[in-house]
């Protein structure tokens, strides 16, 4: 079949998709709708979603760390899709950078309300939606931080470390039901994150208090630089072209790597020893400009 062929077998399937604002999320909300899918793109913010609007999609604010919200928005996209959904993208997330020693109990409970407990609460409402029609694709984007860890990044790596974990899981226990799960495992991607990483990093961690100090403020004056920080960067169109493979493909992959540090770490784990991953890794975290 023919890319053009296969792209007019999915013309106006619907998909939701989350963490539309900016960067990936909007990237791929874009392109899916020119690919001619039927998109909800749902945000965070009332502004968001006020601009969303504005530039033709179909949107409704959804904030992944509040209950109440996931189940509205849930509500109303079967009521707008009449209960007939064929893919969910779950991609809102951010990153809370800090030493796992300067994390506190509510710091990872923060992290983990958005990028772990709302994906799950979405996808658990999802699920029995899919069953009923005999068919759908749920895609993770989680993120090279999910198969492998780099120092001040803990919260991150666990958040998605547990989302590979829910993932592979449900994979399994999905097997046969025509519902498919894959991850997308990008590594630097052009977009936002950084500057709201900043954000997060000084708005909950002690810094003046940590043995960490003179780290933190050199990341946050490396982070606050204009333009790429890490060797490698991709637009967030490398994204949506693995979104793609992932929501059309027969059989999809259980994973789609993205940029060149992704396919060498996953490389590299396969190869080396702990030991050795770990003296990477350290040099790796200690020296990344991502």
């Amino acid at each position: 079949m023919s890319l053009s062929t296969k792209a007019e077998a999915f013309r106006h399937k619907t998909i939701l998709i989350t963490g539309c604002s900016t960067g990936i999320g909007y990237c791929v909300a874009k392109g899916l709708k020119q690919r001619g899918y039927r998109v909800i793109a749902t945000a965070r913010r009332d502004a968001s979603v006020a601009q969303l609007i504005s530039e033709g999609f179909e949107s409704l604010r959804l904030d992944l760390s509040d209950s109440a919200s996931i189940q509205h928005a849930f509500m109303e996209v079967m009521r707008m899709c009449d209960g007939k959904l064929y893919a969910l993208f779950n991609n809102g997330a951010f990153g809370l950078p800090g030493a796992v020693e300067d994390l506190t109990r509510d710091n990872l409970k923060y992290q983990f309300e958005t990028n772990v407990f709302g994906w799950l609460e979405l996808t658990n409402l999802v699920i029995p939606e899919m069953r009923k029609q005999g068919f759908g694709r749920i895609i993770q984007n989680s993120s090279v931080l999910g198969f492998v860890a780099m120092p001040f990044r803990g919260a991150y790596n666990a958040s998605k470390y547990a989302i590979e974990g829910l993932s592979d899981t449900l994979r399994l226990e999905l097997k046969g039901s025509n519902i498919f799960v894959s991850l997308i495992e990008p590594g630097p991607i052009r977009s936002q994150f950084r500057a709201n990483a900043v954000k997060a990093l000084q708005q909950h961690i002690d810094i003046e208090h940590s043995v960490h100090r003179e780290k933190y403020l050199g990341v946050i004056e490396r982070l606050n630089k204009k333009g790429p920080t890490a060797a490698f960067t991709l637009p967030p169109e490398a994204v949506l072209k693995r979104v793609i493979y992932a929501l059309e493909a027969k059989k999809p992959k259980p994973r789609y790597y993205v940029t060149f540090p992704t396919y060498l770490f996953g490389f590299l784990k396969r190869l080396l020893s702990a030991r050795q991953m770990d003296a990477i890794l350290s040099k790796a975290g200690n020296d990344s400009k991502q």
